[in-house]
């Protein structure tokens, strides 16, 4: 059974950093972090495939980065120069397609909490 889980959520002041961590129970082609404010819709945070490929969000190019250990099947969010904005759920998803951001992946860990207060 797909499992993903996250872990490395917390609360930290604006202009602080954070670092995300998502562990896999096995290798998936494309994986993803998408968060979610309280009554917001879903946002595709950042993405990479196999090939090390990456996709962001405009809201966070420049401030986040995405990477992923394949020997371990975790994948990992560094959040940096945190924006009250940025406070959400934030979860990890994957699957075998490109789903480009999209809240569309197969499989979804339970998601870490990210608070950034002013």
């Amino acid at each position: 059974q797909a499992m993903l889980v996250e872990s490395g959520g917390g609360s930290v002041q604006s202009g602080g950093s954070l670092r995300l961590s998502c562990a896999a129970s096995q290798s998936y082609y494309c994986m993803a972090w998408l968060r979610q404010a309280p009554g917001k819709e879903f946002e595709g945070v950042a993405s990479i495939d196999k090939n090390r490929n990456t996709r962001y969000a405009d809201s966070v190019k420049g401030r986040f980065t995405i990477s992923q250990d394949n020997a371990k099947n975790t994948l990992y969010l560094q959040m940096n120069s945190l924006k009250v904005e940025d406070t959400a759920m934030y979860y990890c998803a994957a699957d075998r397609v490109d789903w480009w951001l999209l809240p569309k992946y197969n499989y979804w860990g339970q998601g870490t909490q990210v608070t950034v207060s002013s």
